[in-house]
Formats: structure tokens, sequence, C-alpha cells
């Protein structure tokens, strides 16, 4: 009998079982559902990167594995639904974010899971530790830090040094960004900043927050990383710039789209690390044997077209830095 494997990233809750991973054998082919939450044409880059991760492993599509990728909306509710209609079909789920990622621990504990881009994976619950995630979990972490958002905040102040209200825009559905807005506030508290929290649910809601961080004169804005607001980053940065309010993210895709800054993990790279866990998982180790992985540096993006459109000018010292600069 041939033997499926399902391959995927999720994020979520321990399984109520030990998970016990078994080897693949001569001839098996391992079915990997890839389950990710982004526009259509990143949903793409990240599947690709993924099978190029392994295949430079040695895996080759309809051979050894098979790749089934689904992107469903942001909401909650459309992504288990997805969940619950991939896990059968599959022997190991790859997700991405933090409702994936929950929701696969709760719907498929069965099934080996490997994450990728949650923040803060040990306070949401999705594993016990970083060192020893347990159960049939494991992957990479986009970050586990609070300090993250604090240099985020210091990006801000380093190009609007009399920077005052910043507003934060919450995707309240997602479990990371409680998390988030805890390390902010702390982060706050030290760069003498108010955070002015703005809640969102759905894309409809984007309109409305915008006009309520004019209301409450905000003069910056931070975005957490989370499903819904990484689906919007085009209307994002765009509302940003006619609202004439900086921007910082916590992903490139955001400063490609027009953001003005984002201090993020190199997503691509972190895809191949979770191709080289999904090979050890292949070959029989347990997910809870795997350690979580986090990036090793963090990369500087600037959007100087946003920029100038926002009349501002970049400190030499924070070009200096730039990993990446657009034009």
């Amino acid at each position: 009998m041939r033997r499926r494997a399902f391959i995927g990233v999720i994020y979520g809750a321990a399984a109520a079982l030990p998970f016990a991973a078994a080897a693949q054998q001569p001839g098996e082919v391992w079915r990997i559902g890839h389950v990710t939450v982004a526009t259509p044409e990143i949903s793409r880059i990240f599947a690709q990167a993924l099978e190029q991760g392994l295949t430079d492993l040695g895996y080759v599509r309809n051979r050894n594995i098979v790749l089934l990728h689904r992107n469903p909306a942001p909401q909650p509710d459309k992504i288990e639904e997805v969940i619950i209609s991939l896990a059968p079909e599959v022997d190991l789920l790859v997700v991405w974010g933090s409702i994936a990622g929950i929701a696969a621990k709760r719907l498929a504990s069965a099934k080996p899971i490997v994450f990728l881009t949650i923040g803060f994976p040990v306070e949401i619950g999705l594993v016990q530790s970083l060192a020893h995630p347990g159960r049939n979990i494991t992957g990479i972490a986009a970050e586990a830090a609070t300090e993250t958002n604090e240099k985020r905040l210091q990006i801000l102040k380093e190009i609007v040094p009399d920077l005052n209200r910043v507003a934060v825009l919450r995707a309240v559905d997602d479990q990371y960004v409680g998390f988030a807005m805890a390390s902010l506030e702390l982060a706050a508290s030290k760069l003498g900043v108010n955070l002015l929290p703005v809640d969102i649910q759905s894309p409809g809601d984007l309109e409305l927050a915008f006009a309520s961080m004019k209301k409450s004169a905000a003069e910056a804005l931070i975005v957490p990383g989370a499903a819904l607001v990484f689906t919007l980053n085009r209307q994002i940065a765009d509302l940003a710039l006619a609202a004439h309010m900086p921007s910082c993210h916590m992903f490139r895709e955001a400063v490609v789209a027009g953001g003005l800054v984002s201090l993020a993990p190199d997503r691509l790279a972190m895809t191949r690390s979770a191709a080289a866990q999904i090979d050890k998982i292949i070959k029989g180790t347990s997910p809870a044997d795997i350690p979580v992985e986090q990036p090793t540096r963090l990369e500087l993006c600037i959007n100087l077209k946003t920029a100038r459109l926002l009349n501002l000018t970049i400190p030499p010292t924070l070009l200096a830095r730039a990993d990446e600069v657009i034009e």
C-alpha cells in the first residue's frame, strides 16, 4: 500500500497524542499540503520556493512527492475549511501564518506539521518551546523576541524624530497581533510614543480604519504582520500615502507595494529552511525533535519613492543600514 504524506505549514496547539514519525520507504510518495494566505501572485512565489527547496534536496514531483497548494481567503472560517478538506488527502501539512497554524494543530493533530512566519509561536500556544516544540509540529518562526517591534518603532522615530502618535493597524482575528501589541506597548513607553490601536476584521474595514486614524491625528502607522493585512498590502500602502502617513511593516512585500519601510525576515530563505525540516520528517524524524528555527537576521527595506511622495528625508545612517532600497 502506498503511504501518502501530508506536508504543510500550520500554526496551533499541541496534538492530543504523541506523534510517531515513520521514514519514507522506497517507492512511497509523500503528499504535501501547502496552505498559504496571501495574494495569488505571492502564493505562487512561495509555492515555487518550497518546491525548489525540496527539489534541491533530491525530491522529484510526482515521483516521491506531490504538492497540493491551497490559498484560502484570510478569514479564520475559510482557512479552517481548507485545512479540514485537505488534511485527509495528505501526509504532511505546511502552513503559513498564525490562524492557519492554530487551526492546523487543532484540526490535523495526526499529521506532521511545519509552519512558517509565525510570530511568538510559544506564546500563542503553537509549540511547547523553541528547542522542543513537542507533539506533531515544528517550523520557522517569523520572530520570537519582543525587541523586534521596538526596532520597528525606533526606525519610524529615526525618520520622524518628533514622532508622538502612532496608529497600530490590528487584524484582531490573528493570534499573533495581541502579543505584537504587547511588545509595541513596552517599546512605546521607552521611546515616548503614544500608540493608537485601530482594529479591522475584513477588507471593508480599511476605509473606516484610516478615517479613525485621521480623526485621532495619527502621525505614522505600524502594521503588525497578520494574514488579513498581508493580503491588503497594496490597499494599506495607498491609504497610508493618501493620509500622508509614514508606515512601517513586518514584511518587505508591503514596502514593494508602496509602504515606506519594513524590518523583516527573508521569507524565501525561510521556505528553504522549511524544506530542510520537511526532509527530516520524511526521513523519519519526529517534528517534536526538530527545533523551531528563527531568522538569523532581519532585513531593512526602504521605499525611497514613497519617502519622496511623503516629503520625507531618510537619514543617511538609516539608508546605509538598508538591505534593499526601492527607487
